[in-house]
């Protein structure tokens, strides 16, 4: 065993090799882990630099769930950066270096968007959109756990922010609840209170991982404002009135036994194909024709990337909280079958396919998401991905990185109040190398994507949505593209609502007004929420020959975007440089392992 995973580390090329290490580092960090981590400041200062509006504290080219989203992953960031800048420092006994100077700069524009956030708007959208601003808050809250930690106390400046944070994820989290329901499905939560009963994966998959980030991570909440005393809303979860010193504690059971319920929920809803993927969702036939049915029996058969991303964080809380191996199992093999269907072979560590072989303009076939090894989503090769789409792949990544994170279960956690989780103190040994060895059988498959992520970067620094044309071996420009039958999506027969919009159908129950002129509150609801015409009127998605006329300019470099496959549909984006952002910090975290020593048990 031993002797295998040396070799698959020894055989892995290296994305770039950066300069040498700096002196007086206090570890010795791998050439490509230093390449890497340049790599990865370098796309969080474009992404920051280029989208982030300090004014105003938000991306305002974002939407309210993926600019959520956005701050997650640059908590995320700063977590690793804090964790690592000892490697880094020009000299050890220097207080002050060019990270920490990141670490603040970034962390107040965190604290820009805690203002910046419409959470007033957000309230009233989606119970997928609310579930999104609590994962962020939670990550954050995570990050000043840490800086207390590394500080050595507790009087890091960032902590007097935790309240606030800690209030609003809370906060969010019940609303959102509000979601669950038992009349249909025998379970399970909501996705939109303004459609017909559609209950799908990402939405029991957030509440799910948000419920047991809430149980691990949520350091308490003693504000009570603002809906505390709203008549006609009572609390799901009953204040702890009679702890005078918090309103709401920590580790509380309930948000253990909601993920618990969840996960119960969705392992046997039925959601997962052939493929060993999750599908979007279920609809209930004949409810619009007046039908008593309420089971889940209309599945709708579309897969996307972030569907099976979210719920590796949750299967991984879950394990954190009461130590059920089977978590971790069931996140591997959602893995491998992950990585299996974007055409890489993980015994022999190469895709599947000879890419060798390909000629100008052509691809290699499509296996479900992804191809030549590389993750894609299904909308990538016509180049009409939604926002919400350019969004999807990096949060995969992202929820990839904290199931296979370095230090996650190495993480001592508090006794929580008495109660079925085992509040244990350490991961058995046994279970954590185990888990280690998987998580770095991944890293090959992490590079080969990096390596076409690289690919896909322009003059400034921005990264494209659809990362396997940047692949040295695929010759594909957006005029010499062969489009052939095996290298596009399967026809799943059913809606593409994420990128195509929610259909004017009594599939989906959406209340039409009666023309475009016509503008009703739903219809403004989902224009706000997709940025775009979310409803079918004039066909079935956005006018992208206009679109796409309207993005014609006279500069020099016109010539060189038109035959850019990124630059098709809505081209580069804070969405599509937050994925390469999240990419990046995956390849760099797992393959800390590599530095760490480890029992390396059979």
């Amino acid at each position: 065993m031993k002797a295998r995973w040396a070799a698959v580390i020894a055989s892995t090329s290296i994305v770039r090799v950066a300069s040498s290490r700096p002196p007086n580092a206090t570890t010795n960090p791998r050439p490509e882990d230093v390449g890497i981590f340049e790599d990865l400041l370098s796309a969080l200062n474009v992404m920051q630099n280029t989208y982030f509006a300090n004014w105003i504290g938000t991306w305002p080219d974002g939407i309210d769930w993926t600019r959520a989203v956005m701050g997650t992953y640059v908590a995320a960031t700063l977590r690793t950066i804090s964790r690592d800048m000892e490697f880094y420092r020009p000299n050890t006994t220097q207080l002050w270096s060019p990270y920490d100077n990141t670490l603040s700069r970034y962390f107040e524009e965190l604290i820009g968007y805690y203002f910046g956030q419409d959470d007033f708007a957000i309230r009233n959208q989606a119970f997928d959109d609310m579930l999104w601003v609590v994962l962020g808050w939670l990550e954050t809250l995570q990050y000043i756990q840490e800086q207390n930690t590394r500080f050595e106390s507790k009087d890091w400046h960032g902590a007097r922010w935790a309240p606030a944070f800690a209030h609003r994820a809370r906060i969010f989290w019940e609303l959102a609840s509000k979601g669950w329901d038992k009349k249909y499905c025998g379970g399970g939560m909501m996705w939109n209170p303004r459609l017909l009963p559609y209950k799908n994966a990402i939405t029991n998959e957030l509440f799910m991982s948000a419920s047991i980030g809430m149980y691990l991570y949520f350091p308490g909440d003693r504000n009570p404002s603002p809906w505390a005393e709203m008549k006609n809303e009572p609390k799901l979860i009953p204040a702890r009135k009679e702890d005078k010193k918090e309103w709401w504690p920590p580790h509380e059971e309930f948000f253990w036994r909601a993920a618990q319920r969840t996960d119960w929920w969705l392992e046997q809803s039925g959601m997962m194909n052939d493929q060993g993927l999750w599908t979007d969702g279920f609809h209930i036939s004949g409810i619009s024709e007046g039908s008593n049915n309420t089971k889940c029996d209309e599945r709708d058969e579309m897969i996307y990337t972030y569907n099976q991303g979210v719920i590796l964080s949750a299967k991984l809380g879950l394990f954190l909280a009461n130590w059920h191996v089977h978590h971790l199992d069931d996140g591997h093999a959602l893995i491998r079958n992950v990585i299996r269907s974007t055409g890489w072979d993980l015994s022999r560590n190469e895709p599947v396919d000879d890419l060798g072989k390909l000629k100008p303009g052509e691809l290699p076939p499509w296996r479900g998401l992804g191809r030549g090894g590389v993750l894609e989503e299904a909308c990538d090769v016509s180049g009409d991905c939604s926002q919400d789409a350019q969004t999807f792949k990096g949060i995969w990544m992202h929820h990839f990185a904290a199931f296979c994170g370095p230090n996650v279960l190495d993480y001592t956690h508090p006794r929580p109040p008495p109660g079925p989780p085992n509040g244990m103190k350490a991961v058995d040994p046994r279970y954590r190398d185990k888990h280690v060895w998987r998580c770095l059988d991944y890293v090959p498959w992490l590079k080969h994507n990096v390596e076409a992520m690289m690919g896909t970067k322009d003059e400034n620094g921005k990264f494209g949505m659809w990362w396997t044309v940047g692949l040295p071996a695929v010759n594909v420009t957006a005029t010499n593209m062969v489009v052939t039958s095996d290298v596009l999506p399967a026809d799943y027969g059913e809606d593409d609502y994420r990128n195509r919009g929610v259909p004017n159908s009594w599939f989906w129950g959406a209340v039409m007004p009666n023309s475009t002129k016509e503008k009703g509150e739903e219809h403004e609801y989902f224009r706000k929420q997709g940025g775009q015409q979310r409803f079918r009127y004039d066909g079935y998605g956005r006018d992208l020959k206009r679109e796409n006329k309207e993005k014609k300019t006279v500069d020099a470099g016109y010539e060189r975007k038109r035959t850019d496959p990124n630059s098709r549909g809505r081209g580069r984006t804070v969405e599509t440089q937050g994925g390469a952002l999240a990419l990046l910090r995956a390849l760099y975290e797992v393959s800390k392992h590599k530095n760490m020593e480890y029992g390396l048990e059979d």
